[in-house]
């Protein structure tokens, strides 16, 4: 399977770097270039990337904008944000949009080419210290913990047990490790809490466990 990837970045060096890096990987293939966040929705489009690697901060158009617009297509690409703050809590407005996760620009070019795949297969691009660092920015109002809080306490036990993992930024692999279940059962309970909770993906996931303040009882 090759991975299509779109790059949008107003930088035209950091363009270049990131299609060298990627069009290194044998699997990865850069299908088309933006300078702002406006020309998106037309490159996607017309070429139906995997993967958007969006820049956050971008003159007319940002990242945070165009993300928000993008995903609310049925059938949106995963969205990767890159930017140069390691806890810029702007990239909290794109999670919650439902972009996967974020890159930062001085990442190892493996890791960014592993994060690509990792996205394109479902898979959030936050490790957990990063995601617990991020999502703890952003402190939700009572009425906002509560009503949180009441969505993941209605999940099957098992359900919620699986989301508690995910908040902690668990990859599939290790929560099938930690609850004793396949890795296809752990995939299929994420896709049944995505759709329960009408959430994009993994990340959002994380989010809302956040805002349930269930991060503290994930630990262990």
């Amino acid at each position: 399977m090759t991975i299509s990837v779109l790059l949008v970045d107003d930088d035209p060096l950091v363009r270049s770097g990131l299609r060298l890096m990627l069009g290194a990987a044998e699997d990865i293939t850069v299908v088309g270039e933006a300078a702002d966040g406006s020309e998106v929705p037309a490159l996607v489009a017309a070429h139906r990337p995997d993967v958007v690697l969006m820049d956050v901060r971008m003159p007319g158009l940002d990242g945070l904008a165009a993300t928000e617009r993008l995903r609310r297509s049925d059938d949106a690409p995963e969205v990767m944000m890159l930017t140069t703050f390691q806890a810029d809590e702007q990239v909290l407005r794109a999670l919650r949009a439902g972009a996967a996760g974020y890159v930062l620009k001085d990442t190892p070019p493996r890791e960014i080419v592993d994060a690509v795949r990792r996205v394109a297969e479902g898979e959030p691009v936050l490790s957990a210290a990063v995601t617990r660092r991020l999502i703890a920015q952003v402190a939700g109002s009572g009425r906002e913990r509560r009503g949180a809080r009441r969505r993941v306490d209605a999940l099957p036990e098992r359900e919620r047990a699986v989301a508690l993992l995910v908040g902690r930024g668990k990859s599939n692999a290790e929560i099938a490790a930690a609850l004793h279940l396949s890795v296809p059962t752990v995939k299929t309970h994420v896709s049944r809490l995505l759709t329960k909770l009408d959430l994009a993906n993994r990340t959002q996931i994380a989010l809302l466990v956040h805002d349930a303040g269930l991060l503290d009882d994930a630990r262990g």
